[in-house]
């Protein structure tokens, strides 16, 4: 008897980031087109909080810093890590005693650790946006604690990458905590940044946990519906009036009644806004939008093969889980094939994102046949549009789910979806997504969700009639409920339906 070998899975990795206020470790289940991550902590050790003043790293940020190392050393080896990198930034390459900091670093963490350049820094954040932003068109702005990085990114090209010491902590240090002397630096430093002038009527993408924080409180005073912070979008105009109003809360000492923010990060969060405040007026984009997906990120995308870069994050990330929750992967992509060919015969007029999203819908439209039946419509609902990943928008997200919500829901008048959730989507992408979620409804029934059915199905018109066809060796499947349910999405494209048998 011969023995069967099993695949090895693909080893995990780990990026430890060394950075100005925390120390932060991130494992994800294995190096790949759209990140997963498995595990992630952080430690505010505000390293870089005297750095502009005294040129020292913090002692006490040093020996917490040391400490939370040990414990992400203890940590990969127990969750046996393939691989660990591990970088710093601009605390670390700028205080005088960084070298040192970084040998017992080295020593603990077992691994060597780069010290990122602001250059380098400034790529890595503006490669963490386009791994994690669909086609990317603006100006990335990585705030962290000790720095500033600004790079222009179009498509998958960067260009260029400044850095200035307008870091949250450095901020603060070189103000000596003063919001007017702060201002004035802001002021000076990004009056020198040409590249700024590019940036109008373009979107600028934030970067960075203090900027999170500020989105994170928008998010809760707007009562926005969705609480993913990745790709939060705000159009610049309220960003910059959100900003100001933060300002005179934090002048009026009004700040520490912000408890969505954790104690440490709260002072920044002025320095954070005034920085945001004085880019949205020098670069003058068209939106603000927040990515989560940063250096880290960044660094991981640039050691994929240029094959694995040039992939699509979104339809990878369905991808994955079509193959791990659906009932057959198989079957999802032959819905594809299957709705491409009735979008064809209807004359259905779609955009190139349009069909991305149809593509990404008919991947996930069954990865909920394990919860109860009467709750599939609502648990997908929130799954997709609570989903990890990234290389959408937020109303990418509402129209993928709500496709899928209609699928399981049905489409009558008493299985609305939450109209919070409708209304982040046009009503021209709701009725695409009534469509799609009929569609959905026929091929399923029709299937059992089983391989090798869809392709013996075909789609006809005559006049105003559409037509389903079932080839010779499919007819036993065609019931009065099939019949109901393609006459339903024949009625939602503005035909009358009919079964036909070959």
């Amino acid at each position: 008897m011969v023995k069967r070998s099993r695949r090895r899975a693909p080893p995990s990795v780990a990026v430890i980031d060394i950075g100005s206020n925390s120390v932060r470790l991130v494992v994800y289940q294995q190096l790949e087109r759209s990140l997963v991550s498995i595990f992630n902590e952080k430690t505010l050790c505000g390293l870089g909080r005297e750095v502009q003043s005294t040129g020292l790293l913090a002692p006490d940020g040093v020996d917490k810093a040391l400490t939370s190392l040990r414990r992400f050393r203890a940590l990969c080896r127990i969750q046996r890590v393939g691989r660990v990198h591990a970088i710093a930034t601009a605390a670390c390459r700028d205080a005088s005693n960084g070298p040192d900091f970084i040998a017992r670093a080295e020593r603990i963490c077992g691994v060597p650790i780069e010290i990122l350049s602001g250059q380098r820094e400034a790529q890595l954040a503006a490669l963490g946006v386009v791994s994690g932003i669909h086609q990317p068109d603006g100006i990335v702005g990585d705030l962290g604690g000790g720095s500033l990085e600004l790079v222009d990114v179009r498509g998958h090209r960067v260009h260029g990458g400044v850095t200035l010491p307008l870091g949250s902590l450095a901020l603060q240090d070189l103000s000596h905590k003063s919001l007017k002397r702060a201002e004035r630096i802001v002021e000076n430093e990004l009056a020198g940044v040409t590249r700024l002038k590019f940036g109008r009527g373009r979107t600028f993408y934030a970067v960075g946990g203090t900027w999170r924080a500020l989105a994170r409180i928008h998010i809760i005073q707007s009562k926005y519906p969705l609480k993913v912070m990745h790709g939060y979008a705000i159009p610049a105009a309220d960003a910059l009036d959100f900003v100001q109003r933060l300002r005179r809360l934090a002048a009026a000492g009004t700040l520490a009644n912000l408890e969505s923010v954790t104690d440490a990060r709260r002072p920044l969060l002025s320095y954070a806004a005034l920085v945001l405040e004085y880019i949205i007026r020098d670069a003058r984009p068209k939106t603000i939008v927040f990515s989560t997906f940063g250096v880290r990120e960044g660094l991981l995308y640039s050691m994929l093969p240029e094959t694995e870069r040039a992939k699509d994050g979104l339809i990878c990330a369905a991808q994955t889980l079509n193959q791990l929750l659906s009932r057959s992967a198989r079957h999802a992509q032959e819905l594809i094939g299957w709705t491409d060919r009735l979008v064809r015969v209807v004359h259905r007029r779609e955009t190139e994102e349009e069909r991305r999203l149809r593509h990404v819908a008919c991947l996930v439209s069954d990865i909920a046949w394990r919860v109860h039946p009467d709750h599939r419509g609502e648990q997908t609902l929130e799954l997709i549009i609570n989903g990890n990943f990234g290389s959408i928008t937020h109303q990418g997200r509402c129209f993928v789910a709500l496709s899928v919500f209609y699928r399981y829901a049905g489409l009558s008048e008493e299985n609305h979806p939450p109209e919070v959730i409708q209304a982040q989507v046009t009503t021209h992408l709701l009725d695409r997504a009534r469509v799609l979620g009929a569609a959905f409804r026929v091929a399923h029934l029709i299937t059992a969700a089983r391989p090798g059915v869809l392709p013996a199905t075909h789609f006809r018109t005559q006049n105003r009639k559409l037509m389903l066809v079932f080839e010779h060796q499919m007819v036993d499947l065609v019931a009065d409920r099939v019949g109901s349910r393609f006459k339903q999405l024949a009625r939602l494209v503005g035909r009358s339906g009919s079964i036909v048998r070959r």
